[in-house]
């Protein structure tokens, strides 16, 4: 029997905290992409930092989990302070937005799948919450900043995040590594498979012809 409680307490903590923060700074980079004044930026961050953890808490009908805590909304001021102070370097890095987006995707998937399997669920329904973690804040952001929303378009994004999820399920149901190393190896999983999505521009199949 897999003990679930394993990651509950600093580890769990330092992955939401870090998802938070890299996906403010996606929020915020792109708000500040369509010339947003500083109050825009931060309502776009704190948009997309809290958006999925916030459906899957009401989903799983528990308290959400930026309520329990400031160190959420800390984070997302963190994230401005750090746009705005090294924006300058921010624009020297290409597709900088795609690499804290990326990271966000991978914590956020382990977090809402560690969260939901703490609440009694199964490994299917923790899937599933772990990609609404991992993907529904960037919906949101795209939907205030007026972009078609990144789930839908053509490089995989929200795939990587149900891969991730039974990439993690297979590892600690086979109990023969330490649930600690799953998450890692989890993580790196969802991000390689977005990177390489993205440069290679693998997709899905898409639909032709009218229907």
């Amino acid at each position: 029997m897999v003990d679930y409680d394993v990651l509950n307490g600093p580890l769990f903590s330092v992955i939401e905290f870090l998802g938070t923060l890299a996906f403010a700074i996606s929020g915020i980079r792109h708000a500040a992409a369509k010339r947003f004044d500083w109050f825009g930026g931060f309502v776009c961050g704190t948009a997309v930092a809290i958006g999925g953890g916030t459906i899957r808490d009401v989903l799983l009908g528990v308290t959400p989990f930026w309520m329990t805590s400031p160190i959420y909304i800390i984070c997302t001021f963190i994230a401005q302070f750090l746009v705005i102070v090294f924006a300058h370097y921010l624009k020297r890095l290409d597709n900088a937005w795609l690499v804290f987006d990326t990271l966000g995707l991978a914590l956020f998937t382990i977090a809402g799948l560690q969260k939901t399997l703490d609440c009694g669920y199964s490994f299917w329904v923790a899937i599933i919450m772990g990609c609404i973690t991992g993907s529904a804040g960037g919906v949101i952001r795209d939907v205030l900043l007026n972009n078609e929303p990144v789930i839908f378009q053509k490089e995989i994004y929200a795939m990587a995040s149900v891969g991730g999820g039974f990439v993690y399920w297979g590892l600690i149901e086979s109990e023969c590594i330490d649930m600690r190393v799953a998450v890692i190896i989890s993580f790196v999983f969802i991000c390689a498979i977005r990177f390489l999505a993205v440069r290679y521009h693998i997709s899905l199949p898409v639909f032709k012809g009218e229907v």
